[in-house]
Parts: C-alpha cells; structure tokens; sequence
C-alpha cells in the first residue's frame, strides 16, 4: 500500500491530515489504538511544521506519504520550511514537573515514543521526516 497527500501549510489542513489517517487505517485494518496513535503523531509533527517552520507565514505545502508492506508503516513527511532535525532534540526529563518544565519538546517526546524509528535528513532543499511503526 502506497498513499500520499499534499496539504497546505494551514492549520485548517490538519482535518485532512486524520481523514488520510483514517483511509490508511481502513486500508490496512488497523486497531483503534494504533490508528489513535498514528493520528496523535502526524498531528503533532504537521502542526510543528505549520506553525514553525515558516515564521513569515509564507504559504507552502507539506507533502506526507504512508508506505506499509502489511508489518510495518513508513510515513514520510516533506517541506520546504526551516531546516529542523527533531531527531536531535533531547529527551525531556519527565521527572521535572510540568509547571517548571522548559516549554516545548513535548510532542517530539511523544512521538519517538510512539513510534519505533524516527529518522530526519536535509534534501534538495527539504525537510525529510521519515517514521516507522510496526503492525501488529
């Protein structure tokens, strides 16, 4: 199964963004949990890349392709933004309570937590975040 969508780099594009989810998770038979998980995931990373990555709200596109040979989910994303390898940002110390906790980081927390490889390279002038998940 090969899937793929371009959104625009608005927040009202986030509704796309969980149908995409939802035909992938149909597709390919995916429980609730995984489908809710998958969902949390792209929400956090394409938001982080609407809000951040363009701070003159210049209008661009995010493009985001699911892979899945049935074991395992391989979801791309892509964008012209600011160069940002979230791979490198450090684990957050959960020990430290949240009202004195340093702001953001949270979401990318989470979403190596989630997923089982989380991988970030600079291409031809491209933010590419590439996640991979197996299937139960």
């Amino acid at each position: 199964m090969i899937k793929e969508i371009t959104i625009g780099n608005k927040p009202s594009e986030l509704k796309r963004v969980v149908g995409f989810v939802d035909e992938i998770g149909k597709e390919l038979g995916l429980d609730g949990e995984l489908l809710m998980n998958l969902n949390l995931v792209l929400e956090e990373m394409v938001s982080n890349i609407i809000f951040y990555a363009h701070p003159q709200q210049t209008d661009d596109y995010i493009g985001l392709k699911a892979e899945s040979d049935g074991k395992e989910i391989t979801l791309t994303l892509a964008d012209h933004g600011i160069e940002f390898d979230p791979t490198k940002k450090g684990n957050l110390n959960t020990d430290v309570n949240p009202a004195e906790r340093e702001i953001g980081g949270m979401g990318i927390f989470i979403v190596k937590n989630i997923m089982n490889q989380v991988a970030y390279q600079r291409l031809n002038g491209q933010n590419m975040v590439v996640m991979k998940k197996k299937i139960k």
